[in-house]
């Protein structure tokens, strides 16, 4: 019974891992479209709302530490060679 029920508990954790990560990608991906249309609040927002999501992910265990970290810092880099 052990088993069974770690079993079920690793399939919500997947699940809830997986939106999860969707919700990352999906503000990169409204990131790099702000950063092609050099909108410079937009910019902001989503940079800090990528910034957020990748904390989060990493107090979750969801990311390491140095993938969010790198993550952040190419961001922070390509946001420097826009503005």
């Amino acid at each position: 019974p052990t088993a069974l029920k770690r079993d079920i508990q690793s399939e919500k954790h997947r699940l809830i891992n997986k939106t999860f990560k969707s919700r990352v990608r999906s503000a990169v991906r409204e990131f790099e479209t702000a950063l092609t249309a050099r909108d410079q609040s937009s910019l902001r927002t989503t940079l800090n709302e990528v910034y957020s999501l990748m904390d989060k992910g990493v107090k979750r265990g969801i990311y390491k530490p140095n993938k969010a970290n790198r993550t952040k810092a190419r961001m922070a880099a390509k946001v420097a060679a826009v503005a």
